[in-house]
């Protein structure tokens, strides 16, 4: 891999920021950052999808100018992304002249194809998902499964249509031939199965008798486009497509998706693309959502809602970074509240490797006029230790995949739990009383403290605010110039430390 090109959703903006959406760009920062590390050239969008129904009824409710609304929300996501410390090349806004003109002209392009058809449609229409419904959508109440106290409708008009059916066998051949092209696996299962019977035609407009907001087709004054068929197309548009050299970007493509739209990007996207004569996705990444405490869906009403910007300005952004990136798991649901991400901070960043530097560090400055430690002969304790944080180290020295994120974090927090364990039982502290032993004292903390220098700095992937802060502590900043190998003894004998500031204050 030499290019990377990794996106989020664009996010509706009808409400503010919420764990989700951190949590996707979040993920999606981490495997931007660890490609970067290794070598690839990257890029990497996130943004807003400003138009649709929803939006427009979110901008009235505020008795807001459309554009003032969307100027707004927008703003809030990119401060989020920005206090989250998440490194995007693009951040999406489909209001912007040059998204609207290029779907326009893609949507031009198909009906000269004979791809669009107009007729009249009767169905059950949802307005949360802004998406027409089949019975297999709905529940038993005959409600929609995500928003299920939102009354559906059926509704009655003429609109344009794509029709899906022809490209279904296509879409399955290219699913058999790329086995990779959904992962994890659960989800790549869940595929075909919206693929086994055959597909209805694709509603692609909304009257304006009904929602105005979105992009006007091109061939009918009197219609928008439906927010996916406008809003997927960012992808594209973000690569400046269809001129400047897009492929090049376009052709290692990575969407990071949260499940409930892998119907959106598995089904409608790839299909589009392939009556737009576009090569598909090279990769579908998708993960689950997360649980309140106990297991239960996050609801208001239940108190247990999880609020990403709360989190950043009670513990800090590398606080939630560390617990999205190390406690979900790839397949399921996982479970999040400010208890556990508490839990998390005190215990497992605070305990096992703020306080191991603070102390190995500290003690160090005091003993040794405030400079490192020299290293004499290793024993087999030192070797093993050093051992264990490099081999930790070396899982961020390759490109990972979204799911292997959480358990690549895990090796470096059992990294720093085993390196505790050396510290406590070689006591440099007793032996740096003893003359004989001194020089073995110095060893061990050498050997902390270089161990611990690995471990930030592939610790820089997912928590990079406090690992360069613990790598200026050491005196061993990283360059981001070229790509990163990790190697022991690059801590340098007698060099003095910076200031020893607490990396991970407790909070109670």
């Amino acid at each position: 891999m030499t290019k990377s090109y990794v996106t989020t959703p664009i996010y509706y903006v009808n409400a503010a920021p919420h764990l989700g959406h951190a949590h996707t760009t979040v993920m999606c920062d981490i495997m931007i950052r660890n490609r970067k590390a290794n070598g690839v050239e990257t890029r990497f969008s996130t943004g807003c999808d400003e138009h649709g129904q929803k939006n427009q009824e979110s901008a009235e409710k505020l008795g807001l100018p459309v554009d003032e609304y969307l100027d707004l929300r927008s703003s809030e996501f990119k401060k989020a992304f920005d206090l989250l410390n998440v490194d995007y090349d693009y951040f999406v806004r489909t209001s912007r002249p040059f998204h609207k003109e290029r779907v326009a002209q893609m949507e031009q392009s198909m009906m000269d194809a004979g791809l669009i058809i107009k007729k009249e449609y009767s169905g059950i229409y949802c307005k949360g998902c802004e998406q027409f419904k089949t019975d297999s959508d709905l529940n038993d109440d005959g409600q929609c499964f995500d928003h299920p106290n939102l009354f559906v409708e059926e509704i009655t008009e003429a609109n344009y249509f794509f029709p899906m059916e022809p490209f279904r066998q296509r879409l399955l051949d290219h699913i058999e031939a790329n086995p990779d092209f959904v992962q994890p696996q659960k989800f790549l299962t869940e595929l075909k199965n919206m693929l086994k019977e055959p597909l209805e035609d694709l509603c692609i407009s909304r009257p304006k008798s009904r929602v105005t907001l979105g992009v006007e087709l091109p061939f009918d004054k009197d219609y928008v486009t439906y927010v996916w068929f406008d809003a997927l197309i960012n992808y594209l548009t973000n690569l400046g497509w269809p001129e400047n050299d897009y492929q090049e970007y376009w052709a290692e493509v990575e969407h990071v998706i949260g499940k409930d739209i892998l119907k959106t990007h598995g089904v409608y996207w790839p299909i589009i693309l392939m009556g737009m004569g576009e090569t598909l996705p090279k990769k579908l990444s998708v993960h689950g959502h997360w649980l309140g405490a106990g297991g239960v869906k996050m609801s208001k009403s239940l108190g247990n809602v999880v609020d990403p910007l709360e989190v950043v300005e009670k513990f800090g952004a590398d606080a939630l970074r560390y617990y999205l990136a190390r406690h979900m798991r790839a397949e399921n649901d996982s479970q999040i509240s400010v208890e556990l991400i508490q839990t998390a901070y005190n215990g497992e960043l605070g305990n096992k490797v703020g306080n191991l530097l603070s102390r190995a560090a500290k003690f160090a400055s005091d003993r040794l006029d405030g400079k490192v430690p020299a290293k004499g002969a290793l024993t087999v304790e030192d070797e093993a230790a050093r051992a264990t944080a490099l081999a930790a180290a070396e899982k961020f020295a390759e490109v990972f995949t979204l799911a292997e994120i959480s358990s690549r974090t895990e090796a470096l927090i059992q990294a720093a739990d085993e390196l505790n364990t050396y510290f406590t039982e070689q006591a440099p502290w007793k032996l740096l009383k003893d003359p004989e032993t001194e020089a073995r004292g110095q060893t061990v903390l050498y050997v902390t403290l270089d161990s611990l220098r690995v471990l930030f700095e592939a610790f820089r992937q997912i928590i990079p605010e406090s690992a360069d802060k613990a790598l200026a502590i050491l005196g061993c900043p990283v360059s981001d110039a070229e790509a990163w190998k990790p190697s022991l003894d690059r801590l340098a004998e007698s060099k003095e430390f910076g200031e020893v500031l607490p990396l991970f204050p407790r909070v109670v």
